[in-house]
């Protein structure tokens, strides 16, 4: 069997079309050494195969990431091999909160250096040594403290169409910059409750342990981020104390959790927590987009885009030629936003 795809996007995209079974999507991560990322990572892919399992994994020495999608009749057998690997034996699985079950089209596990990419080269740096868990009743109890600082380690993206009540914003477009950017923001109150949150925990468990080895003392941070807490909440009857929209890096681009729309499209500036990819496939920037301007702009992110879409295919796959816009795809950065989505606003 091939240890890749070799399947076309398209053809790919009509067969989940075409499915007429459930899907969960669900995430899962695991700090731990692995000897032999590829081998694992090898044997991973034929497993997960054969359960037409959907979704992006990431190997690496220092443990493994993953947002999947798996056929809800394959459920079962999917965590069984799960469990069967000592080190992911009993992990806890994250179960998206609003699912259409589109989420993924196809299987991509990769080899890289970390599963976060993180910036650390300090070897002393121990994940071992990592802050406290916090479950959803102890987050509410905790962050209840007026004197308990929630720190939101996600991008700036993320942030801005949800956050928990009285979070701050590390505002970076990278993980790799937030943490030295945490450090220094911190710095003056290293004896306060520090607890840190992300999606589905694997970011802020790292920024827990960077805090504790740059000398803070009360660190925690929630167990199994946003999902977790969400899922937590509804079950137990809490109140939710995150507002708006989680962010989600696959074909979703948000779980509603709250009503509150506390974002604005980046081109009229009404209430909106849209994401979308530019439509000029030249351009493919992620950004904020209402109804009205999805139809003005024909979804893209600008006038020059829109321009471009208007041209014959051919036209555009010439000026296209050359570029790399892949990171554009989870690319939001204030400084390239700000001159293309708010021209309006500077004149």
């Amino acid at each position: 069997m091939a240890l890749h795809n070799r399947v076309s996007a398209d053809e790919l995209k009509k067969r989940l079309a075409a499915e007429t079974f459930k899907r969960t999507t669900v995430s899962f991560y695991q700090y731990a050494k692995i000897d032999d990322p590829q081998a694992f990572r090898d044997e991973l892919y034929l497993a997960l195969s054969q359960l037409d399992v959907f979704g992006r994994i990431y190997v690496a020495h220092e443990g493994v990431n993953a947002q999947i999608s798996v056929p809800a009749h394959h459920f079962e057998a999917f965590r069984n091999h799960l469990y069967s690997i000592p080190f992911l034996n009993g992990i806890r699985l994250n179960i998206a909160v609003d699912d259409h079950g589109k989420s993924f089209w196809v299987l991509r596990i990769k080899v890289r250096e970390k599963i976060v990419a993180d910036g650390i080269s300090d070897p002393l740096f121990d994940m071992a040594n990592k802050g406290k868990y916090l479950d959803a009743p102890s987050f509410n109890t905790l962050t209840n403290d007026p004197d308990t600082i929630i720190v939101d380690m996600r991008n700036h993206y993320e942030y801005e169409v949800g956050h928990f009540d009285t979070a701050i914003e590390v505002p970076s477009d990278t993980f790799r910059e937030q943490l030295p950017m945490a450090v220094d923001m911190l710095k003056d109150q290293k004896d306060k409750n520090i607890v840190m949150y992300c999606t589905g925990g694997i970011r802020c468990e790292k920024a827990s342990a960077y805090l504790l080895h740059n000398g803070f003392t009360n660190v925690y941070h929630l167990e199994g981020g946003i999902i977790e807490y969400t899922n937590k909440a509804k079950e137990l009857g809490l109140p939710n104390k995150f507002k708006g929209k989680n962010f989600v890096f696959d074909e979703r681009l948000g779980e509603r959790i709250s009503e509150d729309i506390i974002s604005k499209c980046h081109q009229c500036g009404q209430p909106c927590d849209t994401h979308t990819n530019c439509k000029n496939d030249g351009c493919h920037l992620l950004f904020i987009q209402c109804d009205a301007c999805a139809a003005q702009y024909d979804g893209c992110c600008s006038e020059e885009c829109y321009a471009v879409v208007q041209l014959p295919e051919e036209e555009q796959e010439q000026l296209r030629k050359g570029i790399d816009k892949g990171q554009m795809i989870f690319n939001k950065s204030k400084q390239r936003l700000r001159p293309r989505l708010n021209e309006k606003e500077d004149q």
